[in-house]
């Protein structure tokens, strides 16, 4: 006798369910963590013989002991780390993820597209992410070419960090963050539409900014090493328009990041509500005290500082005004950054990688391990205090329930020899494995 025609059809949903059902079941993602070693909250002691159980990309649980894999399903795969050091991934509060500073930066700017530099971009990004920095924050780049890899990049489309970006900046006219260097009629073509003179100009610079997708708003309170000019390093942008741009990007739920080398525009940022000083080369006790009261960030990147340096002593490529300005404040920056951190002002960890090499952030570490801050602050910069710069305490910066399974390990403890940072041995961005050797 056949089956009615109703019956097969609510017998066909009823396997459509469970086929559904099953595709559920099966499609949940369980990775099982043995770490030997695991720094899971950096600032607090690291455990021996630990367990971190990761599902569908986050943190599911942390146990003591090595637990087998199965006990959290047969499908729950295993990653043995048994003989490395465990911890967060790191992150990069200053990179520059579209180009590297070097002699070709000007034909490159005339040759290539902005498609170009955005394809490149993916390369610089991998080389980041492999070092073990699986969020950055760009401090300035094409906007639309950056935003395009943040997207790509949180939608898994390619291997690169998790990004925070800013896109242009908001700089004054002629000042750092202003295009240089160039016939005129190009720097009228590169002209961005953030730069900005006066108060209510820069009130429109910082909404246009937002309107066009930036997650943070980058200022160059001061004049810049790399500026190809001789406008110095003093405060560039006043009091005013500093104080617009910090009430407008607050309003709309930006936090502001300024570019800041001389005492009195660190200052004038800090007064008129900064979230971060970059660079922070000259802060005196004035600056030091105003970092303390408002809780802003210093993000030192001496890295950049060590950089421009030896690229002034050693290349040709640099204009005489731009070599002089390396020499100077590159060589001062490690002495301010040690009277900062000997102050108690909060530090979070950044390079200006795009100066530098990218893939070599670690060396940030060793730089501020040299200048005497502890290995444990600078895990903590690069972890704890970055997720709190970049508002995702919640979600980043330690191994814990909730959070997102970014993850690095290597041979060895850095809280021994900070060195070990260079050679990170194995990465997890969101629960995906992108490096294990």
């Amino acid at each position: 006798m056949g089956v009615s025609k109703k019956k097969a059809g609510l017998a066909a949903l009823g396997l459509g369910a469970a086929l559904v059902s099953a595709s559920a079941v099966s499609a949940t993602d369980i990775k099982v963590i043995h770490a030997g070693e695991l720094l899971a909250v950096p600032g607090e002691a690291a455990k021996a013989n630990q367990t971190v159980v990761i599902e569908d990309g986050r943190i599911r649980e942390v146990r003591d002991g090595f637990v087998a894999a199965d006990t959290f399903g047969e499908a729950a795969k295993l990653i043995d780390l048994k003989d490395s050091f465990v911890m967060p991934g790191m992150m990069d509060m200053h990179v520059h993820i579209q180009g590297e500073l070097g002699p070709d930066q000007y034909r490159e700017t005339l040759q290539m597209s902005d498609e170009d530099r955005g394809m490149r971009s993916v390369m610089y990004a991998n080389r980041t992410l492999k070092a073990g920095f699986t969020t950055v924050r760009d401090l300035g780049a094409e906007p639309q070419s950056v935003f395009a890899l943040r997207k790509a990049a949180a939608q898994g489309w390619v291997d690169a960090p998790r990004i925070v970006a800013a896109g242009s900046s908001v700089a004054a006219t002629g000042g750092h963050g202003d295009v240089d260097g160039m016939q005129h009629e190009l720097l009228e073509k590169f002209t961005s539409k953030t730069i900005c003179d006066g108060a209510d100009d820069c009130l429109r610079a910082v909404r246009y900014a937002v309107k066009f997708g930036a997650d943070v708003i980058k200022i160059t309170a001061t004049g810049g090493v790399l500026s190809d000019t001789n406008t110095g390093t003093g405060q560039q942008m006043t009091d005013e328009e500093l104080k617009t741009i910090m009430d407008a990007a607050h309003a709309l739920g930006r936090k502001v990041a300024a570019h800041a080398h001389a005492a009195e525009g660190i200052n004038a940022a800090l007064r008129a509500g900064v979230d971060s000083i970059e660079h922070g080369s000259y802060a005196d006790k004035e600056s030091i005290r105003l970092f303390k009261k408002n809780g802003a960030y210093l993000v030192p990147t001496l890295l950049a500082g060590h950089t421009v340096v030896n690229m002034a002593k050693t290349s040709n490529f640099m204009s005489e005004d731009i070599k002089a300005k390396a020499i100077r404040v590159g060589g001062d920056m490690i002495e301010n950054f040690k009277r900062s951190y000997q102050s108690g002002v909060k530090i979070a960890y950044g390079t200006d990688s795009g100066v530098s090499r990218h893939g070599t952030n670690a060396q940030e570490a060793v730089l501020m391990h040299e200048a005497g801050m502890s290995a444990m602050d600078i895990l903590k910069s690069a972890t704890v205090n970055a997720a709190d710069l970049i508002d995702m305490s919640d979600s980043l910066g330690t191994i814990e329930a909730g959070k997102f399974a970014d993850i690095i390990a290597m041979d060895d403890s850095p809280l021994e020899d900070i060195k070990e940072l260079l050679d990170v041995d194995f990465v997890m961005k969101g629960g995906k494995t992108v490096k294990n050797q």
